[in-house]
């Protein structure tokens, strides 16, 4: 049997990326952070009592920040694959809180990498390992769109982060002949992303504005352009690109882009509102450096991945606005006037 160890397993990326191992029959080892609060919801449906004979998941503390945690986690481990999906990802954030950032997303991968390179050293064991790229490193774009050879112009403390990861993985790749690929994943959205998130902001607060407990959202900039996808589409890519005879980079993308103020409007008309009349700017979500397009050209993983994203962008929205509204105990509007 497989194992495999992710980092960041309570996110978005992780839970569904467990998912996927667990269902390919994969033992899968996650690794958390203490904290007062529980975290692990996203997980929770997955987890059962490790006493039990047929368990294939389990959780072990430990943290980016820590390497000396992290290599006593492979060699209790023993993974054959390690998806590296944890980071401080809150781009907004990233400038209120540059240096915890940095040290978790570029430190922490270089922990890992160096982590990996002492075990399998040690022990002849090979390890495949990904880490977690993302479109935010081409920032200032470059070219439209932005494929695996477009040069990097990140524009916040998490993009710098994720460029210097990026690096370090290629790095470790060239100089100890280590299975180390690079996913650089585009917006990838789902019922699971954060509600900080703005997309996910947006699905929320609808919800509660049809419920009776909200009147406005206060949103950033309308105008900014992402390529969004599916989460659960993407994370068959990251499994996808370890499966491969030797390791590479790729761009995930589905090819399209969307501003936020699109989403607002297919997310509002699909329960017969308008936008307009619930949503103000507010200057303080704005970052200091913006972003203000990014579009993917994922033909490579097309080609030699044989991937194709599924979930349309409308589709994703609608997905998003029914798991929310099913969230706060809402019918459709359309349902409720059947």
């Amino acid at each position: 049997m497989q194992k495999a160890l992710i980092t960041g397993i309570t996110g978005q990326d992780g839970s569904y990326m467990a998912e996927l191992l667990l269902e390919k029959g994969y033992e899968v080892h996650g690794i958390i952070r203490r904290s007062s609060l529980i975290n692990t919801s996203r997980i929770d449906h997955l987890y059962q009592d490790p006493h039990l004979p047929n368990t294939r998941l389990f959780l072990h503390y430990g943290d980016l920040t820590d390497g000396t945690t992290l290599r006593k986690i492979l060699e209790a481990v023993e993974p054959s694959e390690v998806y590296n999906l944890g980071a401080q990802s809150h781009v907004r954030v990233s400038f209120d809180a540059p240096e915890y950032t940095v040290d978790t997303v570029a430190m922490g991968t270089l922990r890992l990498l160096e982590a990996i390179r002492d075990y399998q050293a040690h022990t002849n064991r090979s390890v495949k390992f990904y880490q977690a790229g993302s479109s935010e490193m081409f920032g200032l774009v470059q070219e439209v769109p932005q494929r695996e050879t477009t040069p990097f112009y990140p524009r916040s403390p998490y993009a710098c982060g994720k460029v210097f990861a990026h690096w370090q993985t290629i790095n470790y790749r060239e100089s100890y002949g280590m299975f180390a690929a690079n996913g650089i994943l585009f917006n990838h959205e789902s019922p699971r992303r954060g509600p900080t998130f703005v997309t996910r902001k947006i699905t929320i607060a609808l919800a509660n504005i049809l419920a009776g407990k909200q009147k406005k959202l206060y949103l950033g900039n309308l105008d900014a352009k992402r390529d969004w996808g599916y989460a659960k589409d993407y994370v068959e890519a990251i499994w996808l690109i370890l499966q491969q005879e030797q390791p590479d980079d790729f761009v995930i993308a589905t090819g399209e882009t969307h501003s936020v103020r699109e989403f607002l409007t297919e997310a509002f008309e699909y329960v017969n509102l308008d936008w307009q009349d619930y949503v103000e700017v507010d200057p303080r979500y704005f970052r200091p450096a913006e972003v203000e397009l990014l579009l993917g050209d994922a033909t490579k993983a097309k080609q030699k991945l044989n991937w194709q994203p599924r979930v349309t962008f409308k589709k994703l929205v609608q997905l998003m606005v029914d798991a929310d509204l099913e969230n706060a105990g809402i019918k459709h509007p359309s349902a409720a006037n059947d």
